[in-house]
């Protein structure tokens, strides 16, 4: 009787070898294919790294990393988010080796009493008190973050009907400016109602609207002349600016799914999240079989139509599905849908708000999965093979390097040299060199100065590459040429050419010395290792060129940013609060101010920060 196959052991070095940094939620599977473990991280690969530690003390983690198989990550926007995602799939999936709370009704909520002077309470169990009550949350530490927040952006009492009756003096959160003191009548019961009704607002996710209002008493403040109140109130929209888009997952859409769609090197994938009842309750990535030559809009329609019309789902479909903008015909493709479904659903493309927030996490959990394919040891070397094919080479290529070039109108210019060997991408060879001493804008003497630099003493160091990419046409190849020449063994120089419409797949691969054209097709596996090379170049030499001409524009202000005039300077610093809070806004909250499109939004972030 032939001995059942063993299921492969997980490879703990190479999946945290390809893991994000961000933050997120983690879930562990063993063989059976049942999630055992959920967590979160503010760092998903240092923290997911802790458990394959030569000394692990704790038996419960020595016997959780015993039985794993495989590992899923969902990246989160923040440790906020990660932390109701987290708690999302705990009750989804149950995992044995969770904590377990209780699942029964006894949920905990925040409830804000009918009193004169109400105050701002957690809550759990029977509801008999007169008021307001807001949640259910998840848990008990959901609502006290809450209430420390709300405690920061409305001084509203929290303090207990005992405490409060017996006070004849305000009390230490009145003096930390986290209460009006209305113990000892400090404040107006019309000005202590008022941050009340706020708090309500804020509660119920009405953000925007309490943001106006406070905008709207500043003014009047200001031209009362009552400058420390307009000041209080321009701190207090700067901090609730500050936490207004903290958590883009527990939004106020009750049934909802998120499409997000990436591209990269012959990889494609469609990262699915599921919204219900104001959470995320799960998300899965797809990587469908694409043809070359395939458009954005056809990959997301066909998938549309697959995923929504396969009964086997045994689910009807959402109210929402929200999609990236390259979906053409969204209004016609939204009634076919309609027509076909069992259900009134809505085809949406947001340009901004909650929902344009959400996809943007969907396409950058899309993005995160097909880098991580890009990196497995099985895809580096099926695409290694192809390599030795093109260049028809027996032995292994164990150092392969790559050069680009950066600048901003010839200001600031920068060269990369991206460094990958037999496992992918070595980073801790990496370098950027930054090019002076040139004309502006010359492309030809940048590389050639960056290939003299870079190795004046490689032979020295052993440090020579078998295959050397230069990411241009015959002008920079020759500058290889002209440095090589000399050589003994000089690497196997290779340029990388766009098409003529620039697009992906359609690249010419230059020989040098000999001068050798090849077009390789589109879904070859060499060309594909060859355009994850030449991307991870430009993207390494694209963020040096940042950082450079951000450190010359330090002094930048918004007075010598183009575009922004009298009137969007005074739209910017009254509606975010200060020039410290436009500083410190993203680009969606920039783009929400009254007459600053998105690409003006652009940019100003990135005129006044180090991108």
């Amino acid at each position: 009787m032939a001995s059942q196959l063993k299921p492969t052991p997980f490879n703990a070095s190479e999946f945290l070898q390809n893991l994000t940094h961000q933050p997120g939620v983690y879930r562990m599977y063993d063989d059976a294919g049942d999630v055992i473990y959920v967590g979160k991280a503010k760092d998903l690969r240092k923290r997911v790294g802790s458990y394959f530690r030569s000394q692990v003390d704790s038996v419960k983690t020595q016997a959780l990393v015993k039985q794993i198989a495989r590992i899923e990550v969902t990246v989160t926007n923040s440790e906020a988010e990660a932390l109701i995602l987290e708690n999302s799939f705990i009750k989804k999936y149950r995992p044995r080796y969770n904590v377990l709370l209780r699942d029964d009704k006894s949920y905990p909520y925040i409830f804000i009493s009918d009193h004169q002077h109400p105050r701002i309470a957690f809550h759990r169990g029977v509801r008999r008190e007169k008021g307001e009550y807001f949640g259910p949350f998840p848990n008990g530490t959901a609502v006290r973050e809450s209430l420390r927040l709300l405690q920061k952006l409305f001084p509203v009492r929290q303090c207990d009907d005992s405490y409060y009756r017996a006070r004849s003096r305000p009390c230490l959160q009145h003096q930390m400016k986290r209460c009006l003191a209305p113990c000892v009548n400090l404040p107006s019961d019309e000005a202590y109602m008022e941050q009340v009704r706020l708090a309500k607002l804020f509660l119920r996710g009405k953000n925007n609207e309490v943001v106006e209002q406070l905008i709207a008493a500043m003014e009047s403040a200001s031209a009362g002349l009552e400058f420390e109140r307009a000041a209080q109130l321009r701190d207090q929209i700067g901090a609730l600016r500050a936490v207004q888009e903290r958590n883009a997952v527990s939004g106020s859409h009750h049934e909802m799914d998120v499409i997000g769609l990436y591209r990269e090197s012959g990889f494609t994938c469609i990262h699915m999240l599921s919204i219900r009842q104001n959470a995320v309750q799960g998300s899965r990535n797809y990587f469908p079989k694409v043809p070359q030559h395939t458009q954005d809009s056809e990959i997301i329609e066909s998938f549309l139509l697959q995923y929504y019309l396969n009964r086997q789902h045994g689910q009807r479909s959402p109210a929402e599905i929200v999609v990236p903008d390259s979906l053409e015909n969204r209004s016609q493709f939204n009634e076919q849908l309609k027509s076909v479904s069992d259900s009134n659903v809505r085809v949406l493309q947001p340009k901004r708000g909650e929902r344009y927030q959400y996809r943007a996490l969907a396409t950058k959990n899309a993005m995160n999965a097909v880098q991580s394919k890009l990196g497995t040891q099985s895809t580096m070397q099926s695409r290694l093979q192809a390599l030795y094919r093109l260049l028809e080479r027996n032995e292994p290529v164990m150092r392969i390097e790559c050069f680009d070039i950066s600048h901003t109108m010839g200001d600031q210019t920068v060269a990369s040299c991206v460094v990958f060997n037999q496992e992918g991408p070595n980073k801790s060879e990496y370098r950027r060199y930054n090019i002076e001493g040139i004309v502006g804008g010359d492309d030809y003497a940048a590389m050639a100065q960056a290939l003299s630099r870079r190795y004046k003493q490689a032979i020295e160091r052993d440090n020579v590459p078998d295959v050397l990419l230069i990411d241009g046409g015959k002008g920079q190849l020759t500058q290889a040429e002209a440095y090589f020449q000399d050589w003994p063994h000089p690497p196997i120089l290779l340029g990388v050419a766009k098409g003529e419409s620039r697009k992906p797949g359609l690249e010419t691969l230059i020989f040098g010395f000999s001068r050798r054209t090849v077009q390789l097709p589109a879904d070859d596996a060499g060309l594909h290792l060859i355009q994850h090379i030449r991307d991870e170049a430009h993207r390494f030499a694209i963020t040096g060129h940042r950082q450079r001409r951000a450190k010359v524009k330090k002094t930048s202000t918004l007075e010598e940013i183009p575009a922004v005039g009298a009137k969007r300077r005074q739209n910017l610093l009254k509606y975010l609060g200060g020039l410290q809070q436009v500083k410190s806004a993203s680009i969606e909250q920039l783009a929400n101010v009254p007459g600053i499109s998105r690409s003006l939004a652009e940019t100003i972030y990135y005129a006044l920060r180090d991108e």
